[in-house]
């Protein structure tokens, strides 16, 4: 029996990086800890210290800042910006994210046969044949003198219910579970892999610890019972939630999740030991390699100093002027009192569409509100996710049932002051989950339980009928059931804008050159 030889080998994760190159937040325009310029100097780092290293992005790399709007919108003739990175650094695969699809099929597939690594997708099937749309289903990676490593890469099945129909056209979502099961079978039993990862663009929606459910159970989310349910995976690689995981297993898997924005660098490290000629795991563990502490690589900052400069120069561009005060100080304030800024958007959404109910949100608690002098800059600051906008047909009752899950927000009244409840936070924040209302009037009672707390709710003066039909302009994850609204899942569809909401409102201000701020308080948050 041999038991001297030994194999080492370190796994390394990005994941929801969401078009971060640059160390800065391009709303405040300051410097920020994030982006693919810190992680490559921790890649380096990490490979400096290993002799074998695997790379994977777990997905939702291609958008979500300014940088990749801007290339998407006017440089798409260009190679990806994104993916000139990750091949530089040498990545070794990525799964598909949700926000992959955001820019269309046709970016998406210009930016695979770009890359120089493998893009895997086991439950991202063909319609028309079953099978996998873009190709791999897995990787594998043979080391000489060493084991034989399967990489299974996953995508959670529930973008259909917030993606646009053409940006999905032809592809099926085969649960990932049921994909899971199938394929990591197959890598154990035909492939005969001796270390199997698995790469999973989706998170938890259980505690790791107790199994407990920790948000609405919804089959976006399966980690958990993967692990539960599925013999012979090693490693799970998550994100899709953007938390910070690591140093944890369940059912004797390790999970690891990097966060966001390149914030952190996911490292799974693994000793194999080689007895009666076969590999197996010795030990394993996780950790995350923080970006706050090192310096961005110069060298990945060059590469797209072109794209940057040029997207810099769009955000500058001075596009309007607001007469009043549209900024945001206080976020809770906002969301508890009807705000000019708010009232715009929606005004902008109901314009756009000729609906006259509109919601929106504040899509989170660093969105600075539009000042005096308004450029691209503001706009995206504050709408800061590529939406378009779709008036769907609902009922009275449709409308109730989503403003008390938008009430649902905040938490029970401690007769002190107002709080958001801890459901809208963990995981991972959801601000963007509480809508606010144009074109009915309506009051939320946080003293009320939940389900019972809009006590007031009027259209043009009359109670509002539950049986009636009513048009509702939103944007399209809203539209299509995201936040949990699944009220609003396969309603009729009356327009569909294609147009980016932030173009839409940039384009409203460059027109009119001027906005006056204006309120009609025509909702509030009261307690008892």
């Amino acid at each position: 029996m041999t038991n001297n030889q030994r194999f080492s080998l370190a796994i390394l994760e990005t994941s929801d990086v969401h078009g971060n190159v640059f160390p800065i937040n391009y709303g405040l325009n300051a410097e920020s800890p994030v982006g693919l310029g810190k992680i490559a100097a921790l890649i380096q780092q990490e490979r400096n210290k290993h002799e074998h290293t695997l790379v994977i992005d777990n997905g939702d790399v291609i958008q979500g800042t300014p940088l990749t709007y801007h290339f998407a919108r006017y440089l798409d003739g260009k190679p990806n910006p994104m993916i000139q990175i990750l091949n530089h650094l040498g990545y070794d695969a990525a799964v598909f994210g949700n926000h992959e699809f955001n820019y269309g099929l046709e970016l998406l597939h210009k930016s695979i046969n770009e890359s120089s690594f493998p893009w895997l997708s086991a439950n991202l099937l063909n319609k028309e044949t079953g099978e996998p749309f873009f190709g791999k289903p897995y990787l594998i990676k043979e080391y000489e003198n060493g084991p034989k490593v399967g990489v299974l890469g996953l995508t959670t099945h529930y973008i259909p219910n917030w993606e646009k129909e053409e940006h999905i056209e032809g592809i099926e979502f085969e649960d990932c579970l049921q994909s899971a099961k199938k394929w990591v079978n197959f890598l154990k039993n035909e492939e005969k892999v001796d270390l199997l990862i698995v790469s999973y663009h989706g998170g938890f929606e259980r505690d790791l610890e107790t199994g407990e459910p920790t948000e609405v159970l919804t089959t976006e989310n399966q980690g958990y019972q993967m692990c539960q349910e599925i013999d012979g995976m090693d490693i799970l690689l998550t994100g899709h939630q953007h938390r910070f995981i690591s140093g944890e297993s369940v059912n004797g898997v390790l999970v690891v999740q990097p966060g966001s924005q390149g914030r952190a660098l996911g490292k799974a490290s693994v000793e194999m030991v080689k007895e009666d000629g076969n590999w197996r795991v010795a030990e394993k563990s996780s950790q995350l390699l923080y970006t706050e502490e090192v310096e961005a690589d110069e060298q990945v900052l060059e590469m797209v100093k072109d794209y940057e400069e040029a997207t810099q120069k769009w955000l500058d561009q001075p596009i309007g002027k607001i007469k009043g005060d549209m900024e945001v100080r206080d976020p809770m304030k906002i969301r508890t009192g009807d705000h000019p800024l708010i009232e715009f958007f929606n005004r902008v959404q109901m314009e756009a569409t000729n609906a006259d109910i509109s919601s929106t949100a504040l899509f989170d608690n660093l969105a600075p509100g539009l000042k005096s002098d308004v450029t691209m800059r503001d706009v995206v600051a504050n709408y800061i996710y590529p939406n378009t906008l779709k008036v769907i047909r609902v009922k009275g009752k449709d409308i109730k049932e989503a403003l008390e899950q938008s009430a649902s927000y905040f938490a029970p009244y401690n007769g002190e002051e107002i709080e958001v409840n801890p459901k809208f936070l963990y995981p991972k924040p959801e601000h963007y989950n509480y809508d606010m209302w144009e074109g009915i009037d309506y009051e939320i009672n946080i003293s009320k339980p939940f389900g019972e707390r809009i006590t007031k709710l009027e259209y043009k003066g009359d109670p509002l009928e539950m049986n009636r039909e009513y048009d509702v302009v939103m944007n399209n994850y809203r539209s299509g059931g995201g936040g949990n609204y699944l009220m609003f899942k396969d309603k009729p569809v009356i327009v569909d804008l294609p147009m980016d909401v932030s173009e839409l409102i940039a384009n409203y201000i460059l027109e009119r050159k001027e906005i006056e701020a204006t309120v009609d308080y025509n909702w509030r948050v009261v307690h008892e």
